[in-house]
């Protein structure tokens, strides 16, 4: 593979020339519901403040811009197994071997005027036993349950994120640098950030990694001292530690400055934890503005009144510099060009990313992962599915996976996942015995109900493939064996018919109760 390439120029060009601008609104919004299949309930709920979305009226309600009413994600219609069949196993299983994250890497970093993000994190030299990155600049690995649907390994995804704080979370009062205390503040948004949403404040209660009481100057655990190492918070803690003790500490909202990496990837049946070298896309995000919880409502009254006047979304920015919501996230993402070398994303392919971080009701503070980490040390580890059982959402008393496949009937939110459908719903009637495997009483865990076979691993990996090669990622990028058959091509405003069948849920969470 040639390096001499130029991962910005395409960006360059794109600039000024977004025809889709409602590339936020997902394909999976299309999904014919027929009053039986409510996929929609992941991400639009009744949601918990500082989230003052409420959007739980799009599970009963198309609700779409006159621009959205045509399905523009003509992917979704494009039959590629002429293609994924003149693709054989050896050369997706030597495609997603190579690492096309490091040439991205050195390239950006040799590019003296580019402005803003320079790929830092050396996925090659890797994580030590506590999920720091070995480049000792702060990035940790988040381990946790994937989030619903398309990001199931079983429908072509797997992928893996890490988080970073600003240098001020790093450092103690005397202002040198400090991994205790920064696990301490770690600690810290890991319970802010994953606080049941029924607790007040008090209530909240959290199993961390070992951290230093002494070095926070707080009884974390309220155990009516402050001394040596715990390994649970219990109510919200009045403050950070060390530098950072003055910052804002609010629940549900990450600090300023922070910052997140994702990584987005082919599936490799030949590695245990499912992650090949290969990268379909790089995002990172950060937050570059604070907002208070009245800067938030009015943000959030806004793009409810601009969408009620038809007004289109808008994002300030560009791929350069990445592009800015109305809550102070900054992002900006990287994806295969057609030689599989990772490009900047054009305009309009950036406002595609927009959607679901930008004003979904099931978010916390427009972040998904860090809310659904495995609780303590082993929640901070590089991404791996192995061991995680199937924990309820909060406020639920069924398994998370076995409630979405009672409301969706079906692994996906088009219905067209086959093997899910043939290993769990034998006769179209839900094997609820054999899902129940992966629960917390079970003897497997949640690979078996969202890992693919090898089979289907590859048929992915090879259909994802093509459409790299095709470069219509404006059309949609979803990893598809075959056109679905539950969706959209024109929507018309109006009921989705599951009110009337009883199928619309408020619970919905991305909180989990991780029990015991």
């Amino acid at each position: 593979m040639k390096e001499d390439y130029d991962p910005l120029k395409i960006a360059l060009e794109s600039i000024g020339k977004t025809e889709n601008m409602e590339a936020v609104v997902p394909p999976q919004c299309y999904t014919k519901t027929e009053g039986i299949s409510n996929p929609c309930w992941t991400c639009h709920t009744d949601s918990t403040m500082p989230n003052y979305q409420e959007d739980l009226e799009l599970q009963e309600t198309y609700s779409f811009s006159s621009f959205a009413l045509k399905n523009r994600w003509e992917n979704l219609f494009v039959d590629r197994s002429k293609q994924i069949n003149e693709i054989s196993d050896e050369e997706v299983l030597d495609y997603i071997a190579f690492d096309n994250y490091t040439p991205l890497k050195n390239k950006i970093e040799s590019i003296d005027d580019y402005k803003w993000w320079v790929p830092d994190l050396d996925f090659n030299r890797g994580f030590d036993s506590e999920g720091f990155s070995k480049e000792g600049n702060w990035w940790r690995a988040i381990r946790y349950k994937p989030f619903l649907g398309t990001f199931w390994p079983t429908n072509g995804n797997i992928d893996d994120v890490f988080i970073r704080l600003p240098d001020v979370f790093i450092k103690d009062e005397g202002g040198n640098y400090s991994r205790e205390v920064y696990k301490v503040n770690l600690a810290i948004v890991e319970m802010l950030i994953t606080c049941n949403p029924k607790a007040k404040n008090h209530e909240c209660s959290r199993k961390v990694e070992p951290v230093d009481e002494e070095l926070a100057g707080i009884d974390l655990n309220k155990d009516g001292r402050i001394q040596g190492h715990v390994e649970e918070i219990n109510g919200i803690p009045p403050h950070y530690a060390g530098k950072a003790r003055g910052r804002n500490l609010e629940r549900y909202l990450y600090p300023e400055g922070t910052e997140f990496l994702h990584t987005v990837r082919y599936i490799d049946p030949e590695n245990p934890s499912l992650l090949p070298k290969r990268m379909k896309e790089v995002r990172y995000s950060k937050k570059v503005r604070w907002l208070d919880h009245w800067a938030l409502l009015r943000a959030y009254a806004e793009e409810a009144e601009d969408k009620q006047n038809g007004i289109l979304p808008k994002f300030q920015g560009s791929p350069l510099v990445g592009m800015q919501n109305d809550f102070g996230w900054q992002l900006q993402g990287f994806i295969e060009d057609e030689l599989g070398r990772l490009r900047l994303q054009t305009e309009e392919e950036h406002r595609f990313c927009m959607g679901c971080h930008s004003a979904v009701g099931v978010t916390v503070d427009q972040t998904f992962a860090l809310a659904r980490k495995v609780p303590g040390k082993e929640g901070w580890q590089h991404q791996d599915i192995n061991g995680i059982k199937d924990a309820p959402q909060a406020g639920h008393t069924e398994p998370e996976i076995l409630t979405y496949f009672k409301r969706v009937l079906g692994g996906d939110e088009f219905r067209e996942n086959d093997e899910i459908l043939e290993k769990f719903f034998p006769n179209g009637q839900i094997d609820e015995k054999e899902v129940l495997r992966a629960s917390e009483q079970g003897d497997l865990d949640i690979t078996h109900l969202i890992a693919p076979s090898r089979e289907r691993a590859l048929l992915l990996n090879k259909a994802y493939m093509a459409l790299v090669r095709e470069q219509s990622f404006e059309k949609g990028r979803d990893t598809l064996i075959r056109p679905p058959r539950n969706v959209h091509r024109t929507i018309e405003n109006g009921s989705t018919d599951l009110k009337q069948s009883g199928k619309v849920y408020r619970d919905g969470s991305i909180w989990l109760d991780w029990g015991k």
